[in-house]
C-alpha cells in the first residue's frame, strides 16, 4: 500500500512539473520591445480564449515571436478550479525597424506535398465539384 501512494505521489508531480510552451515566429527581426500577459484568463480547459493581445500601438513594424505557455501556477490554478479557469501567459515580442521577412516559401508546411497532384475523381463519388462560389443544392 505504501508504494501505491508513492507511486501516485510521483505520477503527480512528474505531471505538474511539466509546462506546455508553444512559439511562433514570423520571421522578422525581433526586437527588445515585448507585451507581456502573464495571467491571459481563459475558461473551460481553454475552449474560450483569452482576448486578443492588441499590438498595433505598442509594435508599429509589427510582430517578430508570440510565444505562450502554462506556468506553474497558471496550472495550479487550473487544477484547484478544475479547468473551469485556464490562464496562460503570453509573450509578444515586437519586430525590429527594418526587420526582413522570411521567403514566404519558408513558411509552407513541410511533408510529401506535390504542387501539381492530380485532383480526385469527384464524379466518381456521387460528388459535383463547384465552381467559384456558386452552390448547388
Amino acid at each position: 500500500m505504501r508504494y501505491v501512494g508513492s507511486a501516485v505521489t510521483a505520477i503527480a508531480v512528474l505531471m505538474l512539473s511539466g509546462c506546455y510552451h508553444a512559439t511562433i515566429d514570423t520571421g522578422l527581426t525581433p526586437s527588445l520591445q515585448t507585451i507581456e500577459r502573464p495571467w491571459a484568463h481563459g475558461f473551460v480547459y481553454g475552449l474560450v480564449p483569452p482576448s486578443t493581445v492588441e499590438t498595433q500601438q505598442r509594435c508599429p513594424t509589427g510582430v517578430a515571436r508570440v510565444e505562450t505557455r502554462l506556468s506553474f501556477l497558471n496550472q495550479v490554478a487550473n487544477i484547484l478550479t478544475f479547468s473551469i479557469y485556464t490562464p496562460m501567459s503570453i509573450k509578444v515580442t515586437c519586430a525590429a525597424a527594418g526587420g526582413m521577412q522570411q521567403d514566404a516559401t519558408a513558411l509552407r508546411p513541410s511533408g510529401d506535398l506535390e504542387p501539381h497532384a492530380p485532383a480526385p475523381d469527384l464524379e466518381g463519388l456521387g460528388l459535383t465539384p463547384s465552381r467559384g462560389g456558386e452552390r448547388r443544392h
